[in-house]
């Protein structure tokens, strides 16, 4: 596999797209900036990426941002996507239950990407979470219920390729309170999020085979800790748990 990519104008594109998605609008100037290219480079980069639809610029202010032609292209992803058509009424129906909201992830080596996200319109409090983000699977609820059906070989893997970082002061570090963590997943058929990736959330997550049996997705219930005394997740851990048994009973 390649290491570097082989077309070098294709990675400055795309480290285009990915800066612009990152500032919102900005300046040909504070885009030479962000990137670290010269002010001639970036004008043509910018020029390919307006001809091909990806970028617009701004007619007041000549700024530039992206279109919504990424937008239409991850929406066509997301609609092939079979499982989305398969777990969204029971996602639906177990964001109604908890009156909480619920994500459903896709792992994509050693993260979670965000593909589903039924928000709670019950609280006030909205989750920071966004459709086509990335979580780390060593320090979320449904990154531990994902590696709670991997075999030991793998779950080392996963660990030894993720970038262990202390993202809050309660994040797992050690591999060994890691895997004891795991082993308590496999007991209790559900993960915890104790704010492990996020000061002030706590998340249960399950996870769902894809259709070979394989680990490959989860989903979970997230909320303020205020609303996830150890009493509540008892309680909406149950219902997750039937929520799983109702889908992998479709999916069967």
């Amino acid at each position: 596999m390649e290491t570097k990519n082989p077309i070098q104008v294709a990675d400055r594109l795309f480290l285009v797209l990915e800066t612009l998605a990152e500032t919102g609008p900005v300046t040909l100037a504070e885009l030479c900036s962000h990137l670290d290219l010269n002010k001639s480079t970036v004008h043509r980069l910018l020029c390919s990426l307006i001809y091909m639809g990806y970028v617009k610029q701004e007619g007041e202010t000549g700024k530039y941002s992206l279109s919504f032609k990424l937008l239409a292209l991850s929406n066509k992803l997301l609609a092939r996507m079979d499982i989305l058509d398969t777990v969204r009424p029971y996602l639906k129906k177990l964001s109604r239950l908890t009156g909480e909201t619920v994500h459903f992830v896709q792992r994509e080596h050693t993260d979670a990407v965000y593909i589903y996200k039924e928000e709670s319109y019950q609280n006030s409090i909205r989750m920071v979470s966004k459709v086509g983000s990335r979580i780390p699977l060593y320090c979320s609820g449904v990154g531990k219920a994902i590696a709670a059906d991997l075999d030991e070989t793998q779950i080392k893997a996963l660990w030894e390729n993720s970038s262990i970082q202390k993202l809050t002061p309660h994040t797992i570090t050690d591999y060994a309170q890691f895997l004891k963590k795991i082993e308590e997943v496999r007991k209790k058929g559900y993960a915890l999020d104790d704010e492990e990736n996020e000061l002030g959330v706590r998340c249960i997550a399950v996870s769902i085979p894809d259709y070979r049996n394989k680990p490959k997705y989860a989903f979970s219930i997230s909320a303020p800790v205020g609303r996830m005394s150890d009493s509540r997740i008892q309680e909406l851990s149950q219902i997750a748990l039937e929520i799983k048994n109702e889908i992998c009973s479709t999916m069967k």
